[in-house]
């Protein structure tokens, strides 16, 4: 038995005017697989990495990393989750922007009745990298309540669950961003400082709040704008963490740097590596979704778009018009 179902996709890279809803047929699941209804899909960066081609891809391809709503069958081999079932994921392969969809079953985890549907679309990607961020990405002399750690772009949707969450471990979190208003909203959710480094020097800052010693780690979405200062505000041995490239990827640097500043480490982390197993992905969600029904970090919803309005969506993703989470609403 096929269903129809409205996705997403794009034929050719290029800007949100190549993003399209065509109507696709969606069969039964195979071994391994689930096919769930979509109640709510969250929006993140990593899709206009992929609709622009700083992330090659296959064409067509459907876009979209999360999703939340209600599994219709699974397949053989799927014992976590069973028909009936409300569910979340981020996962791979992209697909989430539609109503229907047949995918892996190893990334998608059984939704807790404490929360809802656009919450859980809103939280799993976004969600998922603040746990490996702040539990999985630390510095070789780890980190300790107390500790100074700086965040970019700190008032989107991974920012606002990192400066939470980073409260909770006692970590002092140095929030950047790019208006007052963000940098509120930053302070607003734990966040020990804020800097809006369109009208101030963020490595002058830095230094000034930590006594010149620099930050233990810094964790970087920007890539490009932030990059070479972001290296300075760190103190020996200290870990620099990229993992987007929001504003273009970052510059090519010889090694030899890295001693001259401070014996400092760099890494660039993807969430898809640390969900590559069944048991990890549910260890890490399952954190994630203790410290959201705790109340320890809320999930901000600033944005709802109807999935027909993908276009708007991404436009006003890319100008950095949005706070917090953004979902679509099949």
């Amino acid at each position: 038995m096929s269903t129809s179902s409205r996705a997403v996709r794009i034929h050719a890279h290029g800007g949100p005017e190549q993003l399209v809803i065509d109507t696709v047929e969606v069969g039964e699941p195979g071994p391994g697989q689930v096919r769930i209804r979509h109640h709510a899909i969250g929006l993140n960066y990593i899709d206009v990495y992929q609709r622009t081609g700083l992330y090659p891809a296959t064409m067509p391809l459907a876009l979209g990393m999360e999703g939340a709503g209600v599994i219709e069958a699974v397949g053989e081999g799927v014992t976590h989750l069973k028909a009936g079932d409300r569910a979340a994921y981020a996962a791979n392969p992209p697909g989430s922007y539609c109503d229907v969809r047949v995918m892996p079953a190893m990334n998608v985890c059984k939704l807790p009745d404490a929360i809802d549907f656009e919450t859980g679309a809103a939280m799993m990607l976004k969600g998922l990298t603040a746990q490996y961020l702040l539990k999985r990405s630390r510095p070789v002399e780890g980190l300790a309540p107390g500790d100074f750690v700086l965040f970019h772009a700190a008032a989107g949707g991974v920012g606002l669950i990192a400066c939470q969450w980073a409260k909770a471990l006692g970590l002092r979190l140095i929030a950047t961003a790019g208006s007052d208003d963000k940098c509120k909203l930053a302070l607003e959710h734990g966040a020990s400082h804020a800097i809006n480094y369109r009208s101030e020097d963020f490595l002058a800052r830095v230094k000034d709040i930590t006594g010149g010693q620099g930050v233990k780690v810094v964790y970087d979405s920007v890539g490009k704008d932030t990059w070479d200062k972001s290296l300075d505000c760190l103190r020996p041995f200290g870990l620099m963490v990229s993992f987007g490239n929001a504003s273009g990827p970052a510059p090519a640097f010889a090694p030899g740097i890295l001693a001259a500043k401070g014996s400092i480490y760099v890494t660039r982390q993807t969430l898809f590596t640390h969900i590559s197993n069944r048991e990890r992905t549910q260890q890490m969600a399952d954190e994630l979704f203790d410290v959201v029904v705790s109340g320890q970090v809320k999930i901000r919803i600033d944005q709802r778009f109807a999935l027909t309005e993908v276009k708007q969506a991404h436009e006003s993703l890319e100008a950095r018009a949005t706070t917090g989470c953004t979902v679509l609403l099949p």
